[in-house]
C-alpha cells in the first residue's frame, strides 16, 4: 500500500513505556504516512512511569519510526507534557528536522495554528503532582485490566467496554474538568487571534468551533494512543480527526529487518545507558 502524503499530522498521549500504549497501532499509522511535519504534542514518552523492567521492542519502534521519519525529511516538532516534562529542560533544542520545544505556532494557509500539551491548566498536575503520578499509575493498571476483559469480551463475540470512558462520563467533576479545560485554551486562542487551538492531555479527541464575544477558533484535541488511537491531520487547507481502524493497515509495507534491527538497538542504547 503506498504511504499516505500529508502535510501536518499531530499526535499525543502515546505513554510509550506503560502498559496502556497502543504501541504496536501507532507504528502501522506512521508507517502509511508521508507527513511534510509531524507534531509530537506531549506524554508521548511516559517518564514518570518509565522502567527499564518494561519497553518492550514495539515502543522502541516507534521511536525508530519517528528518528527515520525525521532523517527521511518530515520536520518532527516534540512539545513536552507532563509525562515527559524532564526534557523541559532541554527545550529549544534543535538537531536536524527534530526540534525540542514547550509550545509551538505554525502558520497554514495563512492561518496561525496554537499547539502545546495542555497541562498548564491542569491543577492536580501544577500543585498536587504526587497525586497525578499515583492516578497515572492507577490508570496504567485500570486500562491493563480493560484489555484483557476486552480479549474475554472479543472471544464472546461482544463488543468491547472501556472502563475509563464510563468513569469519565459518570463522574461530573470529570465531565466539567474537560469542559473547563476547552473554554480556559480557546478564550486565550481566541484573545490572542490564533485561528487553531491544538492540545492534547486530557485524552479526549475532538474537533470543533468555538465562538464568544471576542471572536471564534477551531479547538482541537488529538487524543491518544491509550484509549481512543486518534491522530490530527491537516491536508489541503482542511483538519480531519482520524482514528485508528485495524482493517486499513493490513497492507502496509514495513521497515526492512536490517534497518529495524540496527535502529531499535541505537534508540535501546540511548534510552537504557547508565
Amino acid at each position: 500500500m503506498k504511504k499516505r502524503k500529508v502535510e501536518l499530522v499531530v499526535i499525543s498521549d502515546t505513554h510509550l513505556g506503560t502498559y496502556g500504549s497502543h504501541a504496536k497501532e501507532l507504528y502501522k499509522y506512521l508507517n502509511s504516512i508521508k507527513p511534510d511535519t509531524l507534531v509530537l504534542n506531549g506524554d508521548i514518552i511516559d517518564i514518570w512511569q518509565f522502567r527499564k523492567s518494561y519497553f518492550p521492542k514495539s515502543h522502541l519502534k516507534v521511536i525508530q519510526k519517528i528518528v527515520s521519519m525525521a532523517s527521511k525529511g518530515t520536520k518532527v516538532h516534540y512539545i513536552t507534557g507532563n509525562h515527559d516534562e524532564m526534557l523541559r529542560k532541554f527545550s529549544d533544542f534543535k538537531m536536524g528536522n527534530l526540534s525540542l520545544v514547550d509550545k509551538l505556532v505554525l502558520e497554514l494557509d495563512g492561518k496561525k495554528a496554537w499547539i502545546f500539551h495542555g497541562d498548564v491548566f491542569d491543577a492536580s498536575v501544577n500543585h498536587a503532582k504526587w497525586i497525578a503520578k499515583l492516578g497515572g499509575l492507577g490508570y496504567d493498571y485500570l486500562i491493563l485490566a480493560n484489555r484483557f476483559v476486552n480479549w474475554c469480551l472479543n472471544k464472546l463475540g461482544r463488543e468491547p467496554y472501556s472502563f475509563s470512558k464510563k468513569i469519565k462520563a459518570s463522574v461530573k467533576k470529570a465531565v466539567k474538568h474537560i469542559s473547563d479545560f476547552e473554554e480556559t485554551a480557546t478564550e486565550l486562542a481566541i484573545e490572542n487571534k490564533y485561528d487553531y487551538v491544538i492540545c492534547g492531555h486530557i485524552h479526549e479527541p475532538k474537533m470543533i468551533q468555538k465562538i464568544n464575544k471576542n471572536g471564534s477558533t477551531l479547538y482541537l484535541n488529538s487524543g491518544d494512543w491509550v484509549e481512543n488511537l486518534t491522530a490530527l491531520e491537516y491536508n489541503r487547507k482542511k483538519w480531519k480527526l482520524r482514528r485508528y481502524d485495524e482493517s486499513y493497515y493490513s497492507g502496509i509495507e514495513q521497515a526492512s529487518e536490517d534497518e529495524e534491527i540496527l535502529n531499535t538497538k541505537l534508540i535501546a542504547s540511548i534510552l537504557f545507558s547508565k
